[in-house]
């Protein structure tokens, strides 16, 4: 099994790269980017993460087509995706032997609502993810994730880059770059991710604990990406529908509206906004309100952007843009 672009068995049709890291002009992202349709509220939706390290080739559903046993990882898919969290493997960047580096597997715990928090360990065995807490894990309970998987610590932020070729081609061939380098500027914290939904704006990425979710990131934003969430932050180059897609924790409306507001306004603070619907007030209406007291109404329209390949490979389809504005 392999998941590179250039390997057999990826769809016929689909893209190849036309040089290192550039996608092929039929790729999807790269008709996306000419067409500059908005990010807004296009990040899949989770309101906690499990991350687990899985060295090796990967198919198109990464938790079964892997070197994880396949009913480990439905198992521990399903649990996650169950109570509303999503499964992702991961890979250190760079090359993908099939014989594991040693030392066990990497498992991050991120819980992405208010106060947002990870946890990282080490485990021999990834069946061991099987008796983490997921129900305490969904509702933002650290304490008894804690006590429900031994040797696990409070881990620094970190951006996992959707590499999976077999998903998409794009991922592969634009993400891949993106994830090598930015790793050796900020070792130890970029990983290559198996999904992370959203090929279409590669290279993609999702930074842990927030579930902040990111379009057409390159090395320099994924490395100011990290260092601003250090503190809490975004950096202000990721804002905007460009690269913002939305925080995870969000539904695909409140995503656009909370991203909106941080763009019109400048708010980089990760923690610094709550977006609810209006109450009693139209479909697709959302206050936003910030810790200092400052609030705004915005409305979400969705308008058509003509038709455009959501995947590489893939007939075109009528493509819906989020587009919010401040009425209040």
């Amino acid at each position: 099994m392999s998941d590179s672009p250039a390997e057999p068995g990826v769809a016929a049709g689909a893209a190849r790269p036309a040089g290192h890291g550039h996608s092929a002009p039929d790729a999807c992202s790269v008709g996306f980017d000419r067409a500059d349709v908005a990010a807004y509220g296009t990040a899949a939706r989770a309101a906690f993460f499990v991350a687990l390290e899985q060295p090796g080739p990967w198919g198109r559903d990464a938790a079964t087509q892997s070197h994880l046993p396949a009913e480990l990882g439905a198992r521990l898919s399903s649990a996650c995706s169950d109570r509303g969290g999503r499964l992702s493997l991961l890979r250190r960047p760079g090359r993908h032997a099939d014989e594991h580096h040693g030392g066990g597997h990497a498992a991050y715990l991120a819980w992405s609502g208010p106060d947002a928090w990870l946890l990282h360990a080490v485990v021999e065995d990834p069946a061991t993810l099987l008796s983490v807490d997921l129900d305490a894990l969904a509702r933002g309970d650290r304490d008894a994730v804690v006590a429900s998987l031994p040797g696990v610590a409070p881990a620094d932020p970190v951006l996992l880059v959707c590499t999976n070729g077999r998903r998409d081609v794009c991922c592969a061939v634009r993400g891949r770059p993106v994830a090598v380098e930015a790793a050796a500027a900020r070792p130890g914290r970029v990983w290559e991710a198996s999904h992370t939904g959203g090929h279409r704006f590669a290279p993609t990425g999702v930074l842990l604990p927030h579930g902040a979710t990111l379009a057409r990131l390159d090395t320099a934003l994924a490395t100011a990406v990290l260092d601003e969430a250090d503190h809490g932050r975004l950096p202000a180059t990721a804002l905007g529908p460009r690269h913002d897609r939305g925080r995870s924790g969000l539904d695909p409306d409140a995503q656009a509206a909370e991203s909106h507001v941080r763009a019109e306004h400048g708010v980089t603070d990760l923690g610094a906004l709550v977006t609810e619907p209006v109450a009693g007030g139209p479909a697709g209406r959302y206050a936003v309100r910030h810790r200092d007291g400052r609030a705004w109404v915005v409305e979400v329209e969705r308008r058509e952007a003509g038709t455009l390949p959501e995947s590489c490979a893939k007939l075109p389809v009528a493509v819906v843009q989020r587009l919010p504005r401040t009425v209040g």
